[in-house]
């Protein structure tokens, strides 16, 4: 049996990767190396800055309290940037680490929460994010600290802005 390549199947290939390329995300565009200032002028100015250890500043684009999307650019001291990425995402909240982590650890790795509330009865406060798990599903992502800041339990939870079942639950 032959097989017979087309002859528009280079042409498939090179649209199939144009449109690909087409669906790159925003935080997808930049390189580390890059002057911060690149990310400055297509974003437009970071609405939370924070401290990193040697230098660095973690600039944040975040999209709450509607949106699911925060996006973290770390620059060095001589503001060049060395990653940028979309941080409310599981791999992300994951890398918490469960009596180690404080609230100050959270903030600099997820910016500003969406929403606080304590909860006497455990003596936790929580802050929660929105975010959309695999892409599809709309999520809460919480983080429950004990009095002294430090992180205790993490929760995931249907967000209920996007589910009409359970918005008169909350």
């Amino acid at each position: 049996m032959r097989i017979r390549i087309s002859a528009r199947l280079p042409v498939l290939v090179a649209s199939a990767a144009a449109l690909l390329a087409g669906c790159a995300q925003p935080w997808q565009q930049y390189q580390a190396g890059q002057d911060e200032s690149a990310i400055v002028a297509r974003m437009g100015p970071p609405r939370e800055i924070y401290d990193l250890p040697g230098g660095g500043k973690r600039l944040m684009w975040p999209t709450q309290p509607m949106g699911e999307i925060t996006i973290a650019a770390d620059v060095d001291a001589a503001h060049k940037i060395v990653n940028v990425r979309q941080v409310l995402q599981p791999n992300e909240f994951y890398r918490a680490e469960i009596g180690k982590w404080t609230k100050t650890d959270v903030l600099v790795n997820f910016g500003r929460p969406v929403e606080t509330s304590y909860f006497p009865l455990m003596k936790r406060e929580v802050w929660t994010y929105r975010y959309l798990e695999d892409n599809v599903w709309y999520m809460m992502y919480s983080f429950y600290f004990d009095p002294q800041g430090i992180l205790r339990t993490t929760q995931k939870s249907p967000d209920p802005l996007h589910d009409p079942d359970r918005r008169n639950l909350f």
